[in-house]
């Protein structure tokens, strides 16, 4: 199977990710065009969307994956990513490196199981090799069982875990990955890429 892939510009991006989190009903606060892009204005970062042909009208074709990953700064001014870099100290090296956060991403209930959310994370490891970074770390929650799945199946490593004493299902789980040249040769999806 070939995956179609497109590479959004920032306020573009963020109006179709907008639109596209409403078909996602795990998350309980789906992020605004504005969060998007007041996070992602002055950093390096990648938008990408996954599309597919609807099973019963092949003819039409709609999104169904996204993914969004940016640089990560080792002495970043965002509260909530200044609060991320330190909760990764001492398991992630950032002097002298450049660093790549998967920030938000998912595929429609509908769509799981076929592959697209791989391909765009594929696509988003052959974009940051090419852009010199040398590590992409995400952050997600115990419980939710199919995104470590998947971060398993593409290698990524546990690097940290925050325990909720509460409920465990709501332990914070940090995992990184290296990117290297081989990271890239060992990928398996097909993409069709295009530039909006």
């Amino acid at each position: 199977m070939e995956y179609l892939i497109k590479h959004y510009p920032l306020e573009t991006g963020a109006l179709e990710i907008q639109y596209i989190e409403e078909y996602f009903g795990e998350f309980p606060r789906k992020k605004t065009a504005h969060e998007i892009v007041a996070r992602l204005r002055d950093r390096e970062s990648l938008i990408l969307m996954a599309e597919a042909p609807l099973p019963d009208d092949p003819g039409s074709v709609v999104p169904v994956s996204f993914k969004i990953v940016h640089e990560l700064r080792e002495h970043d001014t965002e509260p909530k990513l200044a609060d991320l870099v330190a909760r990764l100290d001492g398991a992630v090296p950032f002097s002298g490196r450049k660093v790549l956060y998967s920030w938000i991403g998912g595929t429609r209930r509908d769509w799981r199981g076929q592959g697209h959310f791989r391909a765009l994370t594929e696509e988003s490891e052959a974009w940051a090799v090419t852009q010199g970074y040398h590590e992409v770390v995400v952050k997600t929650k115990n419980r939710f069982y199919g995104m470590r799945s998947t971060l398993d199946h593409l290698e990524f490593d546990v690097v940290k875990y925050e325990p909720n004493t509460a409920d465990n299902r709501n332990s914070k789980v940090y995992l990184s990955k290296r990117l290297t040249a081989d990271v890239v040769r060992a990928h398996t999806k097909a993409r069709t890429v295009t530039y909006v």
